[in-house]
């Protein structure tokens, strides 16, 4: 496979500095390298660079950076469609704000190529706020709200060439949700697997069956993996830690079942604040993930020491 690694090192959607240094770290920890080894091809196209701002100011005060992520969003769709006209593009956070713009652009190619866009959401928050709701004002936790097409963000985020269909998006480790996002996301009929579906189900069964649909469908399938979706013991480097997440097994047996499933299209890695690492080992494990996402075996796993 021929892949396209794209950097968006956006922290104004976190409310929390450190997320800008996410790419440099996935970069530092062997991204490429990871990639390479198992017979992919590579282009790094760099660093994305955000449109011009222009002011504007939401009725919600709570609201912050507003056209900041504007911005990056119009930037980041327009990289990701093309990006993703002959490759599969790996997008490299910043926080979570940059999955407005890398859903706006695949979807809008999918749409182009006739095919339907499902989303897997691998996040401990589904983000799914909208710039009415979000009491916090970070915007890091509207995106998928936006990419959906939910109301409310006509006139302040770039307008949508495509919208996600809800009812395909699933949201897998979920375990933060505020009352707002619960209803929305009741109503909009996005398929959510909480953590306690996890422990009662197994990851492996909710997974495949998300797949199943997929591959029923002909479906391109886009990837979010949100650092927070892992549990914090395995993954520090991250400023919205919630405990009991994915453990390091569950994390790789579904990297593995994606890779198995053929239908992976684009994979977004985000939320990594290498501040709040220890000597780079959430970064490592990320990187570690993505090639078990691209084909590594657990024979072909290194051993390391520190």
């Amino acid at each position: 496979m021929h892949c396209t690694i794209v950097g968006a090192p956006i922290q104004a959607g976190s409310g929390r500095m450190g997320c800008e240094m996410g790419p440099s770290a996935l970069r530092t920890a062997g991204l490429a390298g990871a990639l390479t080894e198992l017979g992919h091809t590579l282009t790094d196209l760099g660093t994305i660079v955000p449109a011009d701002m222009r002011p504007v100011v939401h009725g919600n005060a709570a609201v912050k950076a507003l056209p900041e992520i504007a911005a990056w969003t119009a930037a980041i769709s327009e990289t990701a469609y093309a990006a993703s006209a002959d490759a599969m593009p790996i997008f490299l956070g910043g926080d979570h704000s940059i999955s407005a713009g890398t859903l706006a652009g695949i979807a809008r190619r999918a749409a182009t190529a006739g095919r339907p866009l499902f989303v897997l959401w691998l996040d401990a928050h589904p983000d799914f706020h909208t710039l009415d709701t979000t009491t916090s004002g970070n915007l890091h936790g509207v995106p998928l709200a936006y990419a959906s097409g939910q109301p409310g963000f006509e006139g302040y985020f770039p307008r949508l060439a495509a919208q996600v269909d809800p009812a395909r998006i699933c949201a897998l480790g979920i375990r933060s949700v505020d009352l707002a996002e619960r209803e929305a996301l009741r109503r909009a009929g996005v398929t959510v697997h909480d953590m306690r579906s996890i422990d009662e189900h197994g990851i492996a069964q909710l997974l495949r069956a998300f797949l199943e649909r997929v591959s029923a469908a002909n479906g391109m399938l886009h990837v979010s993996l949100d650092v927070d979706f892992l549990d914090p013991s395995i993954a520090p480097a991250v400023g919205t830690t919630v405990p009991g997440g994915a453990t390091f097994r569950e994390a790789h047996l579904a990297m593995e079942m994606l890779h198995d499933s053929g239908l992976v299209t684009s994979l977004d890695l985000v939320e990594l604040n290498p501040f709040l690492d220890e000597r780079g080992r959430t970064a490592t494990l990320l990187v570690d993930l993505t090639a078990s996402l691209m084909g590594r075996r657990i024979m072909d796993r290194p051993t390391r020491g520190f």
